[in-house]
């Protein structure tokens, strides 16, 4: 793992939350941010770009959340990328849930664009830790 957070991969496939995601982690955090609108393209393009930390949207056609994550496991190198979900399901049952398929915390939908690069940070920052 990188010693510093830089670039982000982040799957989700509503343009609206993409545009907001990707300005706020640019413009606030600094981060150099790539945005998929599906797992299967995001797992094709992850090698190449090497990010430090993947926020995941949960519910996605073809292939969701949860399931890229665990398809991405499989990559040889990507067996502790720091993973992250991004949902507006957020009760406590569906995030011990993302934590038992290895992701290092889940942001909640609505998020607060002023706030999510430093949300972003601390999971990753969290996840050196361990």
């Amino acid at each position: 793992m990188s010693d510093t957070l830089k670039t982000i991969v982040y799957v989700e496939d509503e343009p609206d939350i993409q545009a907001i995601a990707k300005m706020a982690l640019e413009s606030l955090g600094g981060y150099d941010v790539t945005i998929f609108d599906s797992g299967e393209e995001a797992l094709g393009q992850i090698p190449e770009i090497k990010p430090d930390i993947v926020i995941l949207d949960v519910m996605m056609p073809r292939m969701d959340g949860p399931t890229t994550l665990r398809e991405l496991r499989k990559l040889p190198g990507y067996e502790t990328l720091p993973v992250a979900f991004m949902t507006a399901k957020v009760q406590s049952s569906e995030v011990s849930e993302f934590l038992a398929l290895g992701a290092i915390g889940v942001i909640s939908k609505p998020f607060d664009p002023m706030t999510l690069s430093d949300q972003v940070r601390e999971l990753w920052e969290s996840a050196r830790d361990v």
